[in-house]
């Protein structure tokens, strides 16, 4: 054993070395003093992690490698944010990943934190052939439902990606297109990463649309309860009143509006 490591040394040799076949990882195991069995102990929480990271990711690969062997090469998966809200649009996205993407711990979006979607909401589009995303205002909810409304945007989104996917993986909601292959897979943006990987950018998306409009009426606190009735958003259009991005077709909003127009 090499004695003459110092423990600043066995730092950067922990960061370089990726496998206990290393030689230098028996070496550290042998090494008896604590500051270095603790940066093994560390390393290897850190294999450990990185490992379940990697088994995670194969299994939500699994529509995708089917997908793949049938002889699809674009595979596109859709999601959406903000169906729930009371105000604010409601956010389609479609991704296609390249087949050597590698995204350990991309997972659904309200899987992960806040800081953890914006990470990979950057790292979606370096490793994307190409992404689209579709804004659906409040009129449009309003003028043909929620439901109708997402799938348009669902729609309009898959339509706008080049080239063209062979099929789409879509997040529960059943779609019907005439130039592509749709499949709709329960609870999909956690069996599928590129499902997954539409929900990290319609969610991003619409967060940031929200913040933006907490910027110019910052008294509804759009900002921390992104639109959703919440007791704190309901007192504030009790006391201020119904804007332009609240959708009037949803309760408890209609209401107002309505004893606002007698």
């Amino acid at each position: 054993m090499n004695s003459i490591r110092t423990i600043q040394q066995w730092k950067q040799i922990f960061q370089e070395m990726k496998t206990m076949e290393d030689d230098r990882y028996a070496e550290a195991v042998q090494d008896p003093r604590k500051g270095v069995q603790q940066l093994l102990r560390q390393w290897q929480k850190q294999q450990e992690k990185e490992q379940r990271l990697h088994e995670r990711w194969l299994e939500m690969n699994t529509y995708e490698r089917a997908i793949r062997k049938k002889g699809a090469t674009y595979i596109a998966g859709v999601d959406e944010a903000g169906r729930g809200p009371i105000a604010g649009p409601v956010v389609t996205a479609a991704v296609m990943l390249r087949e050597d993407a590698y995204l350990p711990g991309v997972d659904d979006s309200k899987a992960i934190t806040a800081h953890m979607r914006d990470y990979y909401y950057e790292r979606i589009l370096e490793q994307a052939i190409c992404t689209a995303i579709e804004v659906v205002p409040t009129t449009v909810i309003d003028e043909i439902n929620i439901y109708e409304a997402t799938k348009q945007g669902m729609k309009q989104a898959i339509e706008s990606l080049s080239p063209t996917p062979q099929i789409a993986l879509i997040d529960a909601v059943p779609l019907q297109l005439e130039a592509v292959q749709t499949e709709s897979i329960i609870k999909g943006d956690a069996k599928s990463v590129t499902i997954a990987a539409a929900s990290i950018l319609a969610k991003v998306t619409r967060d940031r649309y929200m913040a933006s409009l907490h910027e110019q009426y910052p008294q509804y606190g759009f900002a921390s309860h992104k639109g959703y009735g919440t007791k704190e958003h309901v007192e504030a259009l009790d006391r201020y009143g119904v804007i332009h991005e609240h959708r009037r077709s949803f309760q408890p909003v209609k209401t107002r509006e309505q004893m606002t127009l007698l």
